[in-house]
């Protein structure tokens, strides 16, 4: 199991490192966050094989870059914060839908939310859409060709996905989560928004859209406790490596290698995960716009705190569900979000789910 998930995570930084090169070598460090989040659309399919793996990443990779594009043409016409939290909360409607739809593995529109508001709200001098969506192209494109693989064909998910009640419910959710909490957030005085908002939208992956609301509360507790430990344990290596004041592209390298023990330990540990991926987003953030250590640990965490609260509290108040929508494995998502149905795998590849 560790030489697979460690295979795997080589795939999703070497995804990255190409263009992260290319960026580094052009003296433009601070454009990595394009190609982050290009790259991330590696993480999709863990489990899945042949033509299914493709389909998954590309699917992914769509979502990934519309919220990319998004976000730069936000950032280059210079809207408020407020607009921006509007867009991200409108934005996760689709892709919550979507997501659904496809039955996209890591679940829900975490990274597509967390890829437009990032972006919108990112450098201080950002790249034209065009450069912005160019590079997320290029770093998804290299996630997709090193993700195929030869092998056992397997079938693709039923098509159609989740749809009808259900997963409007779900979408309705996510919007009013990662609304409240951008909101809440700006009136807190927060600048940045998005790491609220992103929060928000962490506890709702989790929610079995197939299952009477209610019975997912407890597996919602405990992905916010990982997100807030992790965040925790990662803001305070972040700001220890931001006081060190390494050149940028150390800055950029680190970010890069920090991928692989995000992948690595994703469904293991979401929280262990969550430790690593906090430093890589913070750097790559703070490499176009930079931040006070200090001042960065005390937004970060509150933010955290608001996003979490507006996904547990929607989590409470929003229910209901679709009759007959399939279920998904409650089990697999407390892991982490890279988890991947269990049911749709052969008797031979089927693992036991480690919480």
């Amino acid at each position: 199991m560790w030489r697979t998930e460690r295979r795997h995570a080589l795939r999703v930084t070497a995804a990255l490192a190409l263009p992260g090169a290319m960026l580094v070598l052009a003296d433009q460090p601070a454009w990595l966050v394009y190609a982050v989040f290009g790259a991330f659309a590696g993480m999709y399919g863990r489990s899945a094989r042949g033509r299914a793996r493709t389909v998954q990443q590309a699917r992914a990779a769509l979502l990934l870059a519309t919220g990319v594009g998004i976000g730069a043409l936000l950032a280059w016409a210079a809207v408020p914060a407020a607009v921006v939290v509007a867009v991200v909360a409108a934005f996760s409607i689709v892709g919550s839908l979507a997501a659904d739809r496809w039955l996209l593995r890591p679940a829900g529109p975490f990274f597509p939310i967390f890829a437009l508001g990032a972006v919108a709200i990112g450098p201080v001098d950002p790249a034209r859409p065009d450069q912005a969506l160019g590079i997320c192209l290029l770093a998804a494109a290299c996630a997709i060709a090193l993700g195929v693989r030869r092998g056992t064909r397997r079938r693709l998910p039923a098509p159609g996905g989740i749809l009808g009640p259900a997963a409007a419910v779900h979408a309705i959710r996510y919007a009013t989560a990662v609304g409240a909490a951008g909101a809440v957030a700006l009136a807190a005085g927060f600048a940045n928004p998005n790491w609220a908002m992103a929060a928000a939208a962490v506890p709702l992956a989790v929610i079995d859209v197939g299952r009477p609301a209610g019975w997912e509360l407890r597996t919602v507790l405990i992905r916010a406790g990982h997100r807030l430990g992790g965040t925790l344990l990662g803001l305070v290596a972040t700001a220890g490596l931001l006081l060190a004041d390494p050149p940028a592209w150390i800055l950029a390298t680190i970010a890069i290698a920090l991928l692989y023990p995000t992948e690595v330990f994703m469904v293991r540990h979401y929280g262990v995960a969550i430790g690593f991926f906090t430093p890589l987003i913070m750097v790559i953030t703070s490499l176009g716009a930079p931040m006070a250590p200090s001042q960065m640990l005390t937004a970060r965490v509150a933010d955290t705190v608001i996003g979490l609260t507006a996904g547990i509290a929607v989590a409470i108040v929003v229910r209901g569900g679709g009759p007959g929508a399939p279920a998904l494995p409650s089990a697999g998502a407390i892991c982490g979000p890279a988890a991947e149905p269990q049911d749709r795998l052969s008797p031979a590849q089927r693992r036991p789910a480690r919480a």
